[in-house]
């Protein structure tokens, strides 16, 4: 394994420029969930480039790739990327800015589609030196319900072969590029959207005996949900947050009806259940005290992520050897969600962290914000150490 690892670590060095190459271009040209068609055609040419046989238009623009390598059939293991964009008008005065205005590559779907691409050349290189299959998953969708893994999971991507197991990584830009983290176990939360529609009487703001404020019911419902849901002796990490309130009245017109959209995260999947019915259950009874209306709706989305442990330690044990122990971390549990988890509910997974920050080069944007960047010299980690944890676990 030590001259495999050597190989590996030559080979992504070797290919940077062209990760580079592969991630700007797709960080030029941003699509949004389930329209990534010309990021689908550019990946499926880029798989054509590397003679890897794969198959295009899963779930519409999905790609599944396999590198088959000695006795194909002895173990066979799963590494997905995702492909979508956001809508942000990216601020990035860099020359590969995004090209379609009001969409960009804002959580780093662009790195993990290029990184994937640049591992599949590597492993399909070496595909005479282990046993058995890697199956290449590029996927759309992550950004928006019901999550492009569930839609591909029912259009069998864990079928036809199995995969044993799965892979996946994510940019991490509050840590230092250079560095990955792991976790094994309970990782990532569930969430649920929450769509509330709540009415009372408008009218004239100074007639206050002719009108209900249902501005003052939705923000009695606030109060009151926020006030349960926040208190620590739930028997799971729980967060229940709104963030988006409208009504269409004016400073002496009280609207007949007020929106509000908020989303509900916990890690216990009874308890999300029991959670959906108390705040339903609650909003409505405060409305109707209160005189008024309330229809609250939750869209079930993400499941709460789960890494296997068996091969999350054997996993963070190779990026060890990969990369030094000192630049391996144990990673906190987080309330932010990932649609990969519909995987890691199906086959023992194991979902990273890639460092792409830089503090001293000002590479320090958020996710989800229109400054993120990354320092690009995270694409050598990544491709590497992704191709090296494939292999790790085919010969384990």
């Amino acid at each position: 394994m030590q001259k495999l690892k050597q190989q590996i670590q030559t080979l992504a060095k070797k290919y940077l420029s062209e990760t580079i190459e592969i991630r700007r271009h797709l960080h030029a040209h941003p699509e949004l969930s389930f329209e990534e068609y010309t990021t689908s055609d550019y990946i499926a040419s880029k798989l054509k480039q590397y003679k890897i046989p794969f198959k295009q238009g899963i779930v519409k623009t999905g790609i599944v790739g396999l590198i088959e390598g000695e006795n194909p059939e002895k173990k066979i293991i799963a590494l997905r990327a995702d492909m979508d964009a956001l809508p942000i008008i990216e601020e990035n005065k860099v020359e590969y800015r995004s090209q379609n205005n009001g969409v960009m590559h804002a959580c780093g779907h662009d790195v993990h589609s290029a990184s994937l691409l640049v591992v599949a050349k590597i492993l399909n290189e070496l595909k005479n030196d282990f046993e058995g299959t890697v199956k290449l998953i590029f996927q759309p969708g992550e950004e928006k319900l019901p999550g492009g893994a569930s839609l591909m999971i029912k259009e069998g991507v864990l079928e036809n072969p199995c995969p044993e197991s799965i892979f996946g990584q994510h940019v991490f830009p509050s840590m230092e590029v250079g560095k990955v983290g792991f976790r094994s176990g309970m990782y990532m939360a569930s969430t649920d959207e929450i769509y509330v529609s709540v009415k009372g009487k408008g009218g004239h703001a100074a007639m206050p005996a002719d009108y209900n404020s249902p501005l003052l019911i939705a923000s009695q419902i606030l109060l009151e949900l926020n006030n349960f849901f926040m208190r620590k002796e739930h028997r799971a990490p729980t967060v229940l947050a709104f963030g988006k309130i409208s009504g269409n009245g004016a400073t002496n017109v009280i609207p007949e009806i007020v929106q509000m959209e908020g989303t509900f995260r916990t890690m216990d999947e009874s308890w999300r259940a029991e959670a959906h019915s108390i705040m339903k259950r609650m909003a409505e009874e405060i409305a109707l005290q209160m005189g008024g209306f309330c229809d609250f709706r939750i869209e079930h989305g993400y499941p709460f992520l789960v890494n296997d442990e068996v091969i999350t330690n054997k996993a963070r044990a190779a990026a060890e050897i990969y990369l030094g122990k000192e630049n391996v971390e144990e990673l906190p549990m987080r309330m932010t969600a990932e649609d990969f988890a519909f995987y890691s509910q199906k086959i023992p997974a194991c979902f990273y962290r890639l460092g792409t920050g830089n503090k001293s080069k000002g590479i320090i944007s958020g996710v989800h914000t229109s400054t993120f960047d990354i320092d690009e010299q995270a694409l050598e980690i990544s491709s590497g150490l992704m191709a090296w944890l494939a292999l790790n676990e085919l010969n384990s």
